[in-house]
């Protein structure tokens, strides 16, 4: 007898048509679980990393933990779980499409997942610097000292814009479930890097033709500090296209403190 509650079979086919058919009730179930763990995980792994490198030090260590990140942690940890319930329904309904391929095309998925999101959330992230609507993400600025639990500490209305974004690209490319499922990885590892207040990368690694175009921990202690430049996320691309990036990045790559804090209140 099936309760509903489980996958029949391991088969990755199978394990769509059955996630596809669960009851609403139990589909947010499900992604109520998954949403923890993956928070969990991200959130084991962070402190792990800011204990294990604590002598590579690019910000200043955190201050003492506020109720109020706990709390807006909590706010945008819901709106995440009912972005994924949409998307769900979405799916369920066929208005997202999901392909079912693992050769080379699935794996082009990742790439121009990476690119396409890490376009629009640079362009999002620039539009909530603008005076007026800086207020909303002046939040996650008052945080300069940044600890693997910044990555959360949002104003609910910036997590449900992020979500909103890629709700709509996957409304608009049809992804498959390999290279949609290794972008979240991607997402949620890439968030959590830059958020440790330490760089796990060596310093040689700026000097690499295409690691240099990858985000860093470097990278968004740096815009934490200087809310004028490094308004990417997975990658400097656009920083770099769209004369962004601070000038400074490549030279103090790594090192503690690369500029001063910044005054949370101000805005660009």
């Amino acid at each position: 007898m099936s309760w509903g509650l489980g996958p029949e079979s391991i088969g990755m086919n199978d394990f769509l048509d059955w996630a596809r058919d669960l009851s609403p009730v139990v589909a947010a179930a499900w992604l109520f679980g998954a949403n923890l763990v993956s928070f969990a995980v991200a959130m084991a792994l962070g402190h792990l990393a800011t204990h294990s490198l604590s002598r590579h030090r690019v910000s200043l260590p955190p201050d003492p933990l506020e109720t109020r990140e706990l709390l807006y942690t909590a706010v945008g940890f819901v709106v995440n779980w009912l972005i994924t319930i949409a998307a769900w329904f979405l799916w369920r309904h066929g208005f997202v499409v999901i392909r079912r391929d693992t050769g080379w095309r699935a794996w082009l998925d990742v790439p121009i997942l990476v690119l396409v999101m890490d376009l629009a959330m640079y362009m999002l992230h620039r539009i909530v610097h603008l005076p007026w609507l800086f207020p909303i993400h002046r939040l996650h600025h008052h945080y300069d000292r940044p600890r693997p639990l910044s990555l959360f500490v949002l104003n609910p209305l910036e997590t449900l814009g992020f979500g909103l974004l890629w709700l709509v690209v996957i409304l608009l490319y049809p992804s498959s479930w390999l290279g949609l499922s290794t972008y979240l990885g991607i997402n949620l590892g890439a968030g959590m890097m830059g958020h440790l207040g330490v760089e796990p990368f060596p310093g040689w690694w700026s000097r690499v033709p295409v690691l240099r175009q990858l985000g860093t921990s470097t990278f968004h202690a740096q815009h934490h500090q200087d809310v004028h430049h490094n308004f990417g996320f997975y990658t400097l691309i656009w920083d770099r296209l769209f004369g962004t990036l601070l000038p400074t990045y490549d030279a103090q790559f790594g090192h503690p403190l690369a500029v001063p804090p910044a005054d949370a209140s101000h805005s660009v």
